[in-house]
């Protein structure tokens, strides 16, 4: 039996064979430094925070929390996690600025649509 990958494209799946998505990640990783060109220091340790944080407690992360963890001031953690979702998607916030979801971890429910489920 061949092996499939399953991805989600929108609120649907698309089966891709193995291979060829071990060759689109070939392609796809030669993109990642000039992707990556825009962060700092700061947005590392800003974006690892957030996904530790989640991880850890299920829950979001607020501007404050993150800059009283990491020593730096809070507008600018603001600017910086302005910048991270932004530049490619890094995070989402809520209406009230708290991190809900930092690649590859959120603090939100998720569910699986059987309208868009693999057969």
């Amino acid at each position: 039996m061949a092996e499939n990958v399953i991805l989600g494209k929108g609120r649907g799946f698309e089966k891709l064979p193995r291979n060829t998505w071990e060759e689109h990640v070939v392609i796809e990783s030669q993109h990642i430094p000039a992707v990556l060109d825009f962060m700092t220091a700061d947005h590392h340790r800003i974006r690892n925070f957030v996904v530790k944080e989640i991880a850890r407690t299920g829950k979001t992360v607020s501007p404050a929390k993150i800059s009283a963890a990491l020593a730096i001031p809070q507008s600018r953690v603001i600017a910086q996690l302005d910048d991270l979702e932004k530049n490619l998607f890094f995070l989402v916030r809520d209406s009230g600025g708290n991190v809900t979801w930092a690649y590859p971890v959120t603090a939100e429910k998720t569910r699986l649509s059987n309208a868009g489920s693999p057969r």
